[in-house]
């Protein structure tokens, strides 16, 4: 039986098509978990940074609470959530997400490929009244700060080269942030003005951490190193160069992801498919393990480490670098772990998926 095409809109259909498309392939390159806003030890906001530009939070009991209804029908289901709150953070795709504080008078910081960072109040966030359809571009950041454009001949100036990655050092009142240019930055939060520069890299910057107990950062790179910075000099004191015992067998990569632990004493670092382990105190790496698919994410989790890559697994490592544990989940390529105090954590990757995994392993909801 034929249908009636007398009504047939073919732009709608080319465009119904095209936004299915970009659903399916959009990817979340960080997760976070918001700070608090009671006593209650249980996980409940999370934040994703999509490739998309926007910054979007979510609530994880009402995830679960769909996802029990789901389960109760026969078809199967993969629940796309509904935001709390959401805007449209960048033109472009926003790589990274961090809270500037915990309490309810936290900023939530962002940058992106337009090479901004970008700062929202985050009680603005849990208390706005906008509808959820209006929300895109009507609230308003309060910190809005650009890279540096870089003269050439005849004074012409370069594009803006992107952020990749922040971190923040809230007693120094500081936002660094690795950037397309090969260059880290170091940023005042209550100006808005630029500090320090950090230069030494020869290709552009994926990650960095702040060493905050020891006034330092520590930045990944393209062009294979990690590098150890003195924030107050912006010299670099110290080059970390995990693939250096492999090089002769013609392996090279570059420092795609690095993690500190808590004491600030322990680098993990991702290189390929090679994840190292170094002692900072010694200078020393502690053990090198190959794995089957690049490393995109990695944390510790006190003296273990959680890594995600180019595969859909969360692994855990011990210190040595011996595989504990292997947990599948949804994101056929993560892109981003993140930790909640309580033990539960979170993988966010391609597809638009975030997948919530219990302390126990087993996997409390999944939503696009």
């Amino acid at each position: 039986m034929c249908g009636d095409a007398r009504n047939w809109d073919e732009d709608a259909y080319r465009e119904s098509i095209l936004k299915e498309r970009e659903i399916q392939t959009r990817t979340v390159f960080r997760t976070v978990w918001a700070p608090a806003q009671n006593p209650n030890p249980n996980p409940e906001t999370i934040v994703a940074a999509s490739s998309d530009g926007s910054i979007a939070s979510y609530s994880i009991s009402s995830c679960i609470s769909k996802l029990q209804s789901f389960r109760n029908t026969k078809a199967q289901h993969l629940l796309v959530a509904e935001p709390d709150c959401f805007v449209q953070g960048h033109d472009g795709p926003a790589y990274d997400i961090k809270f500037y504080g915990d309490s309810e008078d936290a900023l939530l910081l962002s940058c992106g490929d337009d090479g901004r960072i970008r700062g929202w109040r985050w009680k603005d966030f849990t208390n706005s009244d906008v509808p959820i359809t209006l929300q895109g571009k009507q609230m308003k950041p309060v910190l809005d700060l650009v890279n540096p454009q870089h003269k050439g001949p005849w004074s012409a100036l370069s594009p803006i080269p992107e952020n990749n990655a922040i971190a923040v050092n809230i007693q120094g009142g500081s936002i660094f942030s690795a950037s397309g240019d090969s260059c880290a930055y170091c940023w005042d939060v209550e100006t808005g003005k630029l500090k320090v520069v950090f230069k030494g890299h020869s290709d552009y910057l994926h990650c960095l951490v702040a060493r905050n107990s020891a006034n330092q950062i520590i930045t990944g790179s393209e062009d294979g190193t990690a590098r150890i910075w003195d924030c107050k000099s912006g010299k670099c004191i110290q080059v970390i160069d995990p693939a250096e015992n492999t090089k002769l067998k013609g392996f090279f990569s570059c420092v795609s992801c690095i993690a500190l632990d808590g004491s600030e004493s322990w680098l993990a670092c991702s290189s390929g498919r090679c994840l190292s382990i170094w002692n900072l105190p010694a200078s020393e790496c502690i053990s090198r393990t190959s794995t089957r698919a690049s490393v995109q994410d990695v944390l510790f989790d006190d003296n273990q480490i959680l890594a995600v890559g180019a595969e859909p697994l969360l692994c855990r490592f011990d210190i040595n670098g011996a595989i504990l544990s292997q947990i599948q989940c949804a994101p056929p390529s993560a892109f981003s772990v993140s930790l909640h105090p309580s033990g539960v954590t979170a993988v966010g990757g391609y597809g638009g998926l975030v997948d919530v995994i219990s302390q126990f392993g087993s996997h409390l909801c999944t939503f696009r």
